[in-house]
C-alpha cells in the first residue's frame, strides 16, 4: 500500500502523455485523454502498488477526471510540444471534439516496467473511444465507491477485476 501523500510527478506526467499521444498519432476528445491518463494510474497502481505520475482523479458524471491534466496540457500547448484542436465532430451534442496532436517528443527516462504498462494502455484502450472508456470507467469499484465530485482513492484499484496487468 502507500505510505504518506501521494505527489503529483509533472515531469513524467508530461512525458507519459506524449509518449501515449506519440503511440497513437493523435487522441480525440478530453474525455478520452482523461481516462487513458486515469487508466495509466491506476493500472499501474494496481500492477506495482504506487501511482504512474500521481495525478488525482475526481469522480465527476462522465467518470473520472484528472484535476491537473487541462493546465498540462496548456503547457505543452504553449511551449509547441502538442497542437490542440477543436473541431465540430458529433452532430448529437453541441461540445466540440478536442483532438491532441504530438508536435515534438519529451525525453524521460521510463523504467521498464512503466515502459510496458504504457504500451499496455495504447493497446488496451486505445482504440476505444471516450464513451466506451466512460462506460468502462464507471463500471469499475474505484468510481463506484465514491460520491460524485470526491477524490478517488488509488488504493480502490485492488477491487477491479483487472486481466493481468504485468503482460
Amino acid at each position: 500500500m502507500t505510505s504518506g501523500k501521494i505527489m503529483l510527478d509533472v515531469e513524467k506526467y508530461t512525458a507519459a502523455f506524449i509518449y501515449l499521444l506519440s503511440s497513437m498519432g493523435k487522441i480525440e476528445g478530453k474525455k478520452k485523454a482523461y481516462k487513458l491518463m486515469y487508466f495509466l494510474d491506476f493500472d499501474f497502481f494496481e500492477a506495482y502498488e504506487k501511482p504512474f505520475m500521481g495525478e488525482t482523479y475526481k469522480a465527476l458524471p462522465m467518470g473520472p477526471a484528472p484535476c491537473y491534466f487541462d493546465v498540462l496540457a496548456s503547457n505543452l500547448h504553449e511551449e509547441k510540444t502538442i497542437d490542440i484542436k477543436a473541431e465540430k465532430k458529433a452532430l448529437t451534442h453541441d461540445n466540440d471534439t478536442i483532438i491532441y496532436i504530438p508536435k515534438k517528443s519529451k525525453e524521460y527516462a521510463f523504467s521498464k516496467e512503466e515502459k510496458k504498462m504504457m504500451d499496455r494502455i495504447v493497446r488496451v484502450y486505445g482504440n476505444q473511444t471516450g464513451k466506451q472508456l466512460e462506460d468502462l470507467s464507471h463500471s469499475q469499484a474505484p468510481y463506484k465507491a465514491v460520491d460524485i465530485g470526491d477524490v478517488i482513492p488509488y488504493e480502490y484499484s485492488f477491487y477491479r477485476e483487472t486481466a493481468d496487468l504485468t503482460d
